[in-house]
């Protein structure tokens, strides 16, 4: 009788923890983000900023790349808050923040997102890290340093800037904070250098519908001018939203409980072509339509695997869009980080990007180089998804959008 007692609990463990396991469903719900009273317009400025930077950009390389919108802005908002005068203006409207969002709202809304982000999914590993490094005997004003500390949450480090350990140590930050992804960020350090202001962004997330490994093969993508190659393709019924409009069409797939999404877009056109009219409002469209669909419904989709690293200067690509004075000796305002003559000699960016059939990892570190003046007064120079297309990753219940690029060989 003892023996038939055990047995009968085993079995009823055994069922039970059965249907416990049967009955476990993958939370496909998004988490709430609660945002300030500006943050949206914030959002929606730096989106467009993105976009924008994002042809520029886009429009001038032959081959893959990659921009993190978020990362250059949140970089440059802190440059922002150490500018005066024309420097301030341009910059802002750089930026596209309205004259009337203060500097403080400004602040306040990237605080809060931020940190919800990091938050919002417990499936997906965000990492947002900002540095302030100066060379030792370079004096910065007490209030800039409380901004960088208060409201961006910074490290902020004097470094001898002559010694071989500075390049060391601002590498490692690099390194660090994008999880070995960005291992290098800067290969010297200039006699005229004084300050390194930097933004690391990193994305780690497993698909919510995920890609079988068994079923990836080689299978045709037409690269511009017509010609096809095999590229390494991953192939699934996932979970998706799509959209139709003239001239694309678009995919969104989640990752983890779905408040991170990658969003594709293929065009039918040649990419150079689409960019004419891919802008901050055809982005919002594309979204608008995606949002219409209520779920993520089941898609067979086929999609290339990808990997890549990417470096590039934005000093040109600012300036068009309004940045001048920032990067102009003698005419560059930045009297709220230092009473020294200083400007911006670089803004450069490093990405990475790995997606495959598990998900998607995804980095971004945004160097700002300032130089003293006196040291240095030169003006620096003025679906099937089986064509190039461009990826993006936002936050979808904000529609914060942290990632953007191209593909125009998967091969790199």
């Amino acid at each position: 009788m003892k023996m038939l007692n055990i047995s009968l609990v085993m079995l009823l463990i055994l069922i039970f923890t059965g249907c416990k396991k049967e009955d476990e469903t993958p939370n496909h719900t998004p988490k709430a983000i609660h945002l300030t009273a500006k943050a949206p317009e914030v959002i929606n400025n730096n989106n467009a900023f993105g976009i924008e930077l994002f042809t520029k950009v886009a429009m001038e390389e032959d081959g893959n790349m990659m921009l993190s919108p978020l990362s250059a802005s949140v970089a440059l908002t802190m440059v922002l808050n150490g500018s005066g005068g024309n420097t301030y203006a341009q910059l802002k409207e750089t930026l596209k923040f309205p004259d009337e969002l203060k500097i403080a709202e400004i602040n306040e809304a990237y605080k809060s997102l931020v940190a919800q982000l990091l938050a919002a999914d417990p499936k997906v590993k965000i990492a947002l890290a900002n540095a302030l490094f100066y060379r030792l005997g370079f004096e910065i004003k007490p209030p800039y340093m409380a901004t960088m500390s208060n409201d961006f949450d910074a490290k902020i480090q004097g470094l001898d800037f002559s010694l071989p350990s500075a390049l060391t140590n601002i590498n490692q930050w690099a390194s660090d904070n994008t999880y070995g992804k960005i291992p290098k960020v800067l290969d010297e350090i200039s006699d005229d250098a004084v300050m390194f202001l930097m933004n690391a962004l990193y994305f780690k997330g497993d698909w919510s519908y995920q890609f079988d490994k068994s079923k990836t093969e080689p299978r045709p993508f037409y690269i511009s001018g017509g010609n096809s190659i095999n590229v390494s393709t991953m192939v699934g019924e996932v979970g998706a939203k799509i959209a139709y409009g003239n001239g694309f069409s678009a995919i969104e797939m989640p990752y983890g409980q779905t408040n991170f999404t990658m969003v594709v877009v293929v065009p039918t056109m040649n990419l150079n072509d689409f960019y004419a009219g891919f802008d901050a409002k055809a982005w919002n469209d594309i979204i608008f339509s995606i949002d219409g669909n209520s779920d993520f419904s089941t898609t067979v989709v086929y999609m290339p695997k990808f990997t890549f690293s990417y470096e590039t200067q934005l000093n040109n690509q600012l300036m068009v869009m309004g940045m001048v004075d920032a990067f102009v000796p003698f005419v560059a305002d930045f009297s709220g980080i230092s009473d020294s003559s200083i400007f911006i000699k670089f803004v450069k960016q490093n990405t990475f990007v790995d997606v495959n059939e598990e998900g998607t990892e995804a980095a971004a570190v945004t160097t700002v180089g300032f130089v003293n003046t006196s040291i240095e007064p030169n003006t620096p120079p003025v679906f099937t998804i089986d064509r190039p297309f461009i990826f993006a990753i936002r936050e979808r219940t904000t529609n914060t959008l942290m990632f953007i690029g191209k593909i125009e060989n998967p091969q790199g």
